[in-house]
């Protein structure tokens, strides 16, 4: 069986609007591709398309999880299948702390009768802390709650680094960084690149794929893939802009 995360001929609506429009896409084991394009057409769709969220409805096509469609499960089963959303806009949630609320997540990916032991929670969390250049009492504030932006993006790829997913979806996780803490974040990231891993970095800008170097770049326009390269098609769009891809769009 082939490690990847497959996408075929996806399409999916909100309310009466049609969003995808037949979005195909590979992404094997060991590779992340970047999602850029124009705002408004597609690209959060698809990453809460393929997380499960409720609020969009799939009209046609199938999400592939190393060959195993994912859109008839709940959006847990999906995580425990190992695919990682890192949210755009992530929320506050007073009362739980960082460190109960990463404990359960790491509990919940476990099979029955395991247990996480605190010497393997402990030691995770003390590495991804070191690699996120943070505090080890961050984790006993709750969870987002009075974060600044930056802190709530780092908090996402804190998670992302105790539960080691096999597929990650970043949904413009770069925005409202500064530099200082895009690189931080990127660091992240970087240090779970592998064969074990495989993902989506939707963005805007060539400033985050300047330290997440994609393995692909794929442009949509209106719900479709127009165009697919490698990394030096992110910097073609940052240096001219995406006026010749609309063109592609409507060819």
């Amino acid at each position: 069986m082939t490690n990847q995360l497959e996408i075929r001929n996806l399409h999916a609506t909100v309310g009466d609007k049609e969003i995808l429009k037949g979005i195909d896409l590979i992404v094997p084991h060991g590779e992340l591709h970047a999602v850029m394009g124009p705002n408004g057409n597609g690209k959060s769709t698809l990453a809460k398309v393929i997380v499960g969220d409720p609020e969009y409805t799939v009209t046609q096509g199938e999400v592939l999880v190393d060959g195993q469609n994912i859109l008839e499960m709940e959006p847990d089963e999906r995580a425990r299948l190992g695919v990682f959303l890192a949210f755009q806009y992530p929320v506050e949630i007073p009362g739980v702390t960082i460190a109960n609320f990463l404990r359960l997540a790491m509990q919940a990916r476990k099979g029955e009768g395991e247990e996480v032991s605190f010497a393997e929670f402990y030691g995770k969390l003390k590495k991804s802390l070191d690699v996120l250049e943070w505090d080890e009492s961050i984790v006993e504030r709750y969870l987002n709650a009075g974060f600044s932006g930056g802190e709530k993006k780092r908090n996402e790829i804190l998670q992302m680094l105790m539960l080691e997913p096999n597929y990650i979806i970043m949904d413009e996780t770069d925005s409202g960084l500064d530099v200082d803490a895009l690189k931080i974040v990127s660091k992240g990231v970087n240090s779970l690149r592998g064969p074990n891993l495989g993902g989506l970095i939707i963005t805007h800008y060539q400033r985050l794929l300047d330290y997440i170097v994609p393995d692909k770049v794929h442009i949509i326009v209106d719900g479709k893939v127009v165009q697919t390269g490698g990394a030096e098609l992110a910097k073609k769009l940052d240096s001219e802009g995406y006026d010749w891809v609309k063109e592609l769009a409507t060819a």
